[in-house]
């Protein structure tokens, strides 16, 4: 299973301190809780806006928990939601 996992904090509830927090704990969570990353990617620094977006491969069976514990996160950093995005099918070209 193949997922773009992604984070921001476009609306700055987390002042720059939390946003930096809240970013190594999920980093941590997906590098911990998969069995490969295929990239990891930030905004750039000077824009208005702070997004994170991982790009990960891992069995399927763990996908429950592994929302779960994204879920506790968001809730934790006062967020309305961590995007979750399975890739179906990927074709090569």
């Amino acid at each position: 299973m193949i997922v773009y996992i992604s984070i921001d904090n476009s609306d700055d509830k987390l002042s720059q301190k939390k946003w930096s927090n809240f970013w190594k704990v999920i980093d941590q969570l997906v590098r911990t809780g998969v069995d490969e990353i295929h990239g990891c990617w930030l905004s750039e620094p000077s824009s208005e806006f702070q997004n994170a977006c991982w790009c990960v491969e891992f069995n399927s069976h763990r996908a429950g928990i592994l929302k779960n514990m994204l879920s506790t996160y968001a809730r934790q950093y006062n967020q309305d939601s961590i995007a979750w995005a399975e890739v179906e099918n990927t074709e090569f070209i």
